[in-house]
């Protein structure tokens, strides 16, 4: 029970320094609360001003940052599509090789029972054709995919935003 009188006697103390503070501060005038409002007023809307500078500038990161994922799933998309040619031109070399190779034994098998025949030639030189021309396209997108992963790293060493960070960086 006492500690409730003491609360209460502590509130009312509290609550009479409030009064006397309002009322000296009404006695005051209305000249320094008028300037103190008007200077809170202007603090309030700078700050009001800046928040929406910052929000601006969040929005254009963002705007930014949705661009550039963008551009790399692209360039995951073409680094992907590159790889899927190179391998299926590696299939098919690896086809014709194998061809190849069942042809040249058929080859010697007739060459060494004595019988030449002109069809395994024909055949084997087709085979042999197929296979140069699946190795050159292997290395046309062997070179194309390498090309497109390069064009990746150009572009983004070229970025603006890429390159200011790296000078801040630095």
């Amino acid at each position: 029970m006492s500690q409730i009188n003491e609360l209460e006697t502590r509130i009312t103390a509290a609550l009479d320094r409030i009064a006397q503070g309002l009322e000296a501060r009404q006695k005051t005038g209305t000249e320094t609360t008028g300037d103190e409002v008007a200077a809170l007023k202007q603090q309030l809307e700078d700050e009001k001003l800046a928040n929406a500078q910052l929000e601006e500038r969040v929005r254009a990161l963002r705007d930014k940052l949705a661009a550039v994922e963008a551009a790399n799933e692209a360039g995951q998309s073409e680094q992907s599509q590159a790889m899927r040619k190179l391998d299926q031109d590696l299939q098919s070399l690896r086809k014709a090789n194998q061809q190849l190779r069942d042809n040249n034994q058929a080859l010697r098998e007739a060459n060494q029972s004595g019988v030449a025949e002109p069809h395994l030639i024909n055949k084997s030189m087709l085979a042999e054709l197929e296979g140069l021309r699946a190795t050159r396209a292997a290395d046309r997108d062997e070179v194309e995919a390498v090309l497109a992963e390069l064009g990746q790293v150009i572009n983004g060493s070229t970025d603006p935003e890429t390159q200011n960070s790296k000078t801040e960086e630095a």
